[in-house]
């Protein structure tokens, strides 16, 4: 089961799970439900990132060049001139969550 918003969203992706097996619901109607259920994607203050690329033990440049993005990126982030956001924000989290590894191929 994936995170929700909350319980009563939950329920809800339950129920509609059980209209799409019961044939009610077509998988495209399923599919774009699934995307509203995601969780919305929370910001990262300056210091959570820093602390994030510290953890990974890495330079700004190393994790600049790990999360595809330039170090002056990396550099404004942490210095709170530029916020992430999209693909970056998630790849931080996703980052911050499973380790620098987890995005490196």
């Amino acid at each position: 089961m994936r995170k929700t918003k909350s319980a009563i969203l939950e329920a809800v992706h339950e129920t509609a799970n059980g209209l799409y097996k019961a044939g009610v619901m077509d998988r495209i109607t399923l599919r774009e439900f699934d995307r509203l259920c995601l969780p919305p994607i929370e910001p990262l203050e300056p210091m959570q990132i820093k602390q994030i690329r510290e953890s990974a033990r890495v330079s700004q440049a190393v994790f600049a060049a790990a999360l595809n993005v330039s170090l002056s990126t990396v550099q404004k982030w942490e210095i709170g001139q530029k916020r992430p956001t999209g693909t970056a924000l998630k790849l931080l989290h996703i980052v911050q969550k499973r380790g620098l590894d987890s995005v490196m191929i």
